[in-house]
């Protein structure tokens, strides 16, 4: 996927003037985030959880190289490959070559930001391998022409008019010629549709929810099933994953799951929480006859060590994605990259450099609350701040921004001046009706909502006053 992240601004402003995305958006923070609140609410220990889910994932990443040499190890024990691919090129060849092994015409996916990542789906297409997507939210964006705008919920920014439509249109071929209006029906539909291309699939390729070192398991976690009967059905499973998938053993495996669910939509468990370990052996009654892993590092190795790394917690729930006001607003495919909500704007610029992606950190209010409900306690706010000190140290800002940035940088330095300048604007700014529609030199913001107005006082006094008061 080429990214168009240097086009945030503009991509941005056209999502904001989107109203089926406005409104399809508009039950992400309702609905899901108060189903999360709900599950946490019903796990007093859920705190403790998140503790030892970051001490789990840290300890994991400070011996990363000893844990994926194990699962290569348990891999191999089980009668399946492991495949090393340092970028996504590399990737795209594998799984091209896989494929070729067994004269693949047909492939069924489950859902892999992993795939995205490697730009599989159009690279198989010209292989002529067809490629079918078998989660119901990529197999819509898939009809669409589209790439998913979620990590967990791909089509989220579809209305239920807009997937009808769809259907109706791409179905009509395949004998489905009545348009359909409610949701049940067109599930039903796309399962009957979808039964068939299991059955034909030569190849099945999934994500990886985590990998056990332990065992050699990967772990898939749906709410459909259709990962279950695209890694059993064809004859071949190939499971697409980055390093920092790893997790030690089972009872770790365990303790994510139970934030990693809750956190995503709100249930204590996953419908489907599948584990696989190796291909199908002789007293199995189903299963694939190859099993292949392949594993991707595409920058993540580098990632280790420095002040990034605690991105590499993410276990890929979206709870940051429910909870902030900017995804909320313009939706995914705004971000111009694979990743977009807040994990987006820390992870795509130490992915594909911060002169491509530092429109995204620099598009976040840093109201916290993204750090707040993250399960793995990723700091996303500082690391927000560390890559806009690298685009600031890298010149990638235009003049106009640097400029203002140096004057309010040496502002912050003298106290005296930053207190006055703040009281001169928190009395000019203050007015009785509470907001301002606009402002000069903040038509940004004022171009798609109002401006709050000031009280009259600065934080700096109003915290000198409340001192003074207990005093």
């Amino acid at each position: 996927m080429e990214p168009t992240t240097l086009n945030f601004k503009a991509q941005a402003r056209d999502a904001l003037a989107d109203e089926p995305l406005r409104s399809a958006l508009s039950h992400l923070s309702g609905n899901v985030g108060r189903g999360r609140d709900a599950a946490i609410a019903a796990l007093p220990e859920f705190d403790a959880l998140r503790d030892r889910a970051v001490e789990i994932k840290n300890h994991t990443l400070a011996n990363l190289d000893f844990y994926l040499e194990k699962f290569e190890e348990k891999v191999n024990e089980s009668g399946g490959h492991v495949h090393w691919c340092r970028d996504p090129e590399e990737a795209r060849e594998k799984v091209l070559e896989l494929c070729q092994s067994v004269d693949a015409k047909s492939v069924t996916k489950g859902k892999s930001m992993i795939s995205e990542e490697m730009e599989l789906n159009p690279f198989l297409e010209e292989n002529g391998i067809t490629p079918v997507e078998t989660d119901l939210g990529e197999y819509i964006i898939q009809l669409a022409g589209e790439t998913p705008s979620h990590i967990i919920a791909p089509a989220i920014h579809k209305t239920k008019d807009q997937v009808s439509d769809l259907f109706h249109k791409h179905h009509q071929a395949l004998g489905k010629m009545e348009r359909l209006s409610e949701g049940e029906d067109l599930v039903a539909e796309a399962r009957d549709i979808l039964r068939d291309k299991y059955l034909a699939a030569d190849v099945g390729i999934t994500g990886a929810n985590f990998l056990i070192s332990e065992t050699g398991s990967t772990v898939i976690v749906t709410n459909e099933g259709n990962g279950d009967l695209t890694q059993m059905l064809p004859k071949m499973h190939i499971v697409l994953a980055s390093l920092e998938k790893v997790v030690p053993n089972l009872d770790d495996v365990a303790t994510l799951l139970r934030v990693l669910a809750r956190s995503a939509s709100g249930q204590e468990m996953s419908v489907y929480t599948t584990f696989s370990t190796g291909p199908r052996r002789a007293d199995d009654p189903d299963g694939p006859d190859a099993f292949h892993v392949i594993l991707l590092d595409n920058g993540r190795s580098e990632m280790l060590g420095t002040e990034i790394q605690d991105i590499l917690r993410c276990i890929r729930c979206g709870a940051c994605f429910a909870h902030c006001p900017v995804y909320s607003s313009i939706g995914g495919h705004a971000y111009g990259w694979v990743y977009s909500g807040p994990m987006g704007a820390a992870l795509t610029p130490a992915l594909i450099g911060v002169e491509q992606g530092h429109h995204l950190p620099s598009a976040s209010p840093i109201c916290g609350r993204c750090e707040e409900v993250c399960p793995m306690r990723i700091p996303l706010p500082k690391l927000f701040r560390h890559w806009r000190e690298r685009a600031f140290e890298q010149k990638v800002y235009g003049a106009r921004v640097r400029f203002a940035q140096n004057i309010w940088g040496w502002a912050a330095r003298h106290p005296r001046i930053y207190r006055l300048a703040g009281r001169i604007a928190a009395n000019m700014l203050s007015r009785p009706s509470g907001r301002f529609r606009w402002l000069p030199f903040a038509g940004g913001w004022t171009k798609s909502r109002d401006f709050p107005a000031a009280t009259g006082t600065t934080f700096a006094d109003q915290w000198r006053a409340k001192r003074g008061s207990r005093s």
